[in-house]
């Protein structure tokens, strides 16, 4: 008979991945990244440890989408005050607020859990191509895009 292996969090590896977003598309930027953060792409995954990996995402301000989404895809958040709902496009998201505009399409495909929580800090995204972990010695991470 076979058993299942769970990890346990004292057993977790982690290495650290630098992911250049120069001239990919959100989508597939975020789903890789957010897979990276929770560790399914590791042969010893469990849901409820964490097991994932640091995340580094530089040139954060030449991810692209397709489409006409720059102009009809919206951001929405509220203050809750009456009247405080604010909108905002992602060509604004881009041009103004774009490590909040990555980190939030990354951060909704990690799950909104205390564990969740966790996996989300393992996650720095910069604008330019200069970041401060050379440290962590991060391993250049391959997304097709």
């Amino acid at each position: 008979m076979r058993q299942t292996t769970f990890t346990k969090p004292a057993e977790v590896t982690r290495t650290w991945y630098v992911v250049d977003a120069a001239g990919m598309t959100m989508g597939r930027l975020s789903t890789e990244v957010a897979a990276v953060l929770r560790g399914k792409h590791k042969p010893s995954f469990t849901p409820n440890v964490d097991c994932g990996d640091f995340v580094i995402v530089i040139n954060a301000d030449e991810v692209v989408m397709t489409g006409n989404k720059m102009n009809d895809k919206k951001y929405y958040s509220h203050s809750m005050y009456p009247g405080g709902l604010r909108t905002r496009t992602a060509k604004v998201m881009k041009e103004k607020y774009t490590v909040e505009w990555v980190e939030k399409s990354i951060y909704g495909m990690v799950p909104h859990t205390k564990l969740g929580d966790v996996q989300r800090t393992h996650l720095f995204v910069y604008k330019g191509s200069d970041h401060p972990h050379a440290a962590q010695q991060p391993v250049e991470m391959k997304i097709k895009g």
